[in-house]
């Protein structure tokens, strides 16, 4: 069961990381989808530090603050819980698999931290 956590927690990190650094650099992708859904262009500095707090969290509990890990895994499940209900308001499902599937890594890594 470790190795399960320490892998899906590597993704989710590695992905958080990833999209929060799109977010700072305000990508074309991250623009487009952000007008199509409504959030405010001045928002994405917010969103992609939210990002990034939770990556960072989520390391440091694979390095042992438990406590922070679980907490950072929760955020994230909420944050994307957000995300997809943004998706859902504003009748955008054409690519809502994308907040789908960072959903699924911030609940299955929440789910593996609070078992291990």
């Amino acid at each position: 069961m470790f190795t399960a956590y320490v892998i899906v927690t590597a993704i989710t990190i590695t992905a958080n990381a990833g999209i929060a650094a799109a977010d700072f650099a305000r990508a074309g992708f991250v623009l487009a989808n952000s007008a199509e859904v409504g959030v405010p262009r001045s928002w994405l500095p917010w969103l992609g530090t939210l990002k990034a707090a939770g990556a960072a969290g989520l390391l440091l509990g694979v390095l042992g603050a438990r406590p922070l890990g679980l907490a950072a895994a929760t955020g994230l499940t909420a944050f994307f819980l957000g995300a997809l209900a943004a998706h859902i308001r504003a009748g955008v499902y054409h690519n809502i698999a994308f907040p789908g599937a960072y959903l699924t890594l911030s609940a299955a890594s929440l789910s593996l931290t609070a078992t291990h």
